[in-house]
């Protein structure tokens, strides 16, 4: 019963972060912990948390989550930079820090440091990609941010495994390269398997329902044998997300989509939260914890100071160096394209391709268009200086942190002090960076996506596919599946609607909202008036569920027609959401 009361005060409490954490400007992961951390002084409010709990159990779904919003294009594009961070780095400041340790500690070993060193390494994304989504950071540092928060992980607990078996002796240096090679090299081959073919079974489900089950169980269906086999199951876990994701817009209903978006969502969001409001928890048992005899905690708190002053100089000396390096290969890479559009100019002037030979021009053209839109978006997304300051600062620790640290070997000295230790640079990188972070983007002036810009895309790709689709409407051979003919009424029709969305957001990207010739315009006025015109429905259909002139099951149908009307409608006047 007390449990239960915890929950809902839990919900509850989660909700109305999300709620007051817009209206303050602030994350919602913030407030959670400072609400945390008081309700952790209430007597019978402080709870300990098993770690296997949150690697085990809330890990693979948020991480999911994650990966299906990631575009794999933009992975793709940007997958030099979320290596270095996700991997090379968290490497470097896991071996930094953890032979700062074992030098602080005298009965500390080397093995053992580098363990601490990778469970304070990996940052967390979320509450970076929630403050700079919402703040307008260009997209390409948001994806950095994304894809860093999704891979780091697996990288730390990889080798948070391999120093933990070097405590004991079980593995040398050249082992733990290898079990580090395996672990990943495996777990990407299990998360695309596990990718394919829940995606495929998936196909054959047309309800919601069964659809939305075997989506919330693919992380676990993908986690747990990676784990089995000693691999990651983080990267199989986000490969899995990544292909499913990727896969969606091609293999799946409309309905499965707006499903699936919208119960991760909901799942993100209470696991995310709920997370965070466990870390503010726990924090005065993890203090209550510490024996006082060998290092007070206050002390331990202190060296969790220095160390978060550490792992945030780390991260800015190499954010510096690698931006540097990404602009001499970007550059590298247009010469190299250059080069390549060159070679293929010569062989396209030539008269005498045969067949073979023009086939694989052809193929090389495609290779040679992808790599320059790859070159043109990157160059449009370049974010210089001010996006390398703010990345440098996004180096926000939280979940995997906290579950780590309290995963170390009970056989480590000072080990509840260094539980401590980890979990202050934890809060203090989310509270103080964290809190920081938007007046730090303000500061640079950094900016994000151009609205207008956007809008004209919008209205650019609207016109190219709504083409396609007049192009079916004009066809002299197109008919119905059953040989019916059409009423040209009825075509007119859908040709109206089919240019509804593209004049839409053409009037959006000329005139710009809330202008007075958009508010007349005759698209908006018929939006306007089928909006009136749905409301009236829906007051009928209210009406007829009062009286119960029709069974329920009729009338849900009714309302779902309604709704997804009224969705459509709102996405053509508002396509950002905002």
């Amino acid at each position: 019963m007390e449990l239960a009361l915890f929950g809902v005060i839990g919900a509850i409490t989660i909700v109305a972060a999300g709620v007051f954490s817009k209206k303050l400007g602030v994350a919602a992961p913030l407030l959670l912990i400072l609400i945390g951390f008081g309700f952790s002084y209430i007597p019978g409010a402080p709870v300990e948390i098993e770690p296997d709990i949150i690697l085990l159990g809330l890990l693979p779904p948020i991480l999911y989550s994650a990966a299906l919003n990631v575009p794999v294009v933009d992975f793709r594009r940007n997958f030099s930079s979320i290596s270095a961070l996700s991997v090379i780095l968290v490497l470097v400041t896991a071996f930094i820090t953890g032979y700062v340790l074992y030098l602080i500690f005298p009965d500390l070993s080397l093995a053992a440091g580098i363990a601490i060193g990778a469970v304070i390494s990996p940052t967390d994304a979320v509450a970076a990609t929630a403050l700079g989504k919402r703040l307008g950071l260009p997209p390409r540092l948001v994806t950095i941010l994304e894809g860093e928060g999704l891979v780091n992980d697996a990288t730390a607990l990889v080798l948070l495994r391999s120093a933990t078996a070097a405590i004991a002796a079980t593995v040398s240096f050249w082992g733990a390269v290898g079990d580090f090679a395996y672990a990943v090299a495996l777990a990407a081959v299990i998360g695309l398997v596990v990718g394919i073919v829940t995606v495929f079974v998936r196909t054959k489900l047309h309800d919601p329902i069964l659809d939305t089950a075997i989506s919330f169980a693919v992380p676990f269906i993908a986690f747990i044998p990676a784990e089995h086999f000693h691999a990651s199951g983080v990267i199989a876990v986000v490969v899995a997300g990544l292909y499913s994701g990727h896969s969606s817009g091609k293999r799946f209903s409309a309905q499965a989509r707006i499903s699936e978006r919208l119960n991760w969502r909901t799942a993100q969001f209470v696991l995310e939260n709920g997370v965070f409001l466990l870390m503010g928890l726990q924090v005065s048992t993890l203090i209550g914890d510490v024996q006082e005899d060998s290092l007070s905690a206050e002390n331990a708190i202190v060296l969790g100071l220095l160390m978060t002053l550490l792992v945030i100089l780390i991260r800015f000396f190499f954010v510096g160096p690698l931006l540097i390096i990404l602009r001499r290969r970007a550059a590298r890479a247009e010469r190299r394209q250059n080069r390549f559009g060159e070679m293929l100019a010569r062989l396209r002037a030539r008269v005498d391709l045969s067949g073979n030979l023009l086939a694989r021009t052809d193929r090389a053209q495609r290779v040679y268009n992808r790599r320059q839109v790859d070159i043109e978006q990157l160059r449009a997304e370049g974010f210089g200086w001010r996006g390398g300051v703010v990345l440098s600062w996004s180096g926000m620790r939280g979940v995997v942190t906290l579950a780590a640290a309290q995963s170390l070997p009970q056989s480590i000295p000072y080990r509840p002090q260094l539980v401590l230790i980890a979990f202050t640079v934890a809060v203090v990188t989310l509270l103080v960076q964290g809190g920081t972070l938007p007046a730090l983007i303000r500061w640079t002036g950094i900016r994000g996506t151009d609205r207008a810009a956007d809008r004209r895309e919008l209205a650019s790709l609207l016109d190219e596919i709504g083409e396609a689709g007049i192009e079916v409407l004009e066809s002299p051979e197109f008919q119905l599946p059953d040989g019916e003919t059409i009423d040209p009424a009825v075509i007119e029709r859908v040709r109206h609607d089919t240019l509804l969305s593209s004049e839409s957001a053409w009037e959006r990207a000329e005139h710009g909202a809330g202008v007075d010739g958009l508010v007349h315009s005759p698209q908006r006025q018929y939006r306007a008036l089928r909006r009136e015109v749905l409301d009236a429905e829906r007051e009928a259909l209210l009406e007829a569920r009062s009286t119960g002139a029709y069974p329920s099951r009729i009338l849900e149908r009714a309302q779902t027609m309604l709704d997804l009307e009224e969705t459509r409608l709102e996405q053509i006047d508002n396509p950002s959401g905002t």
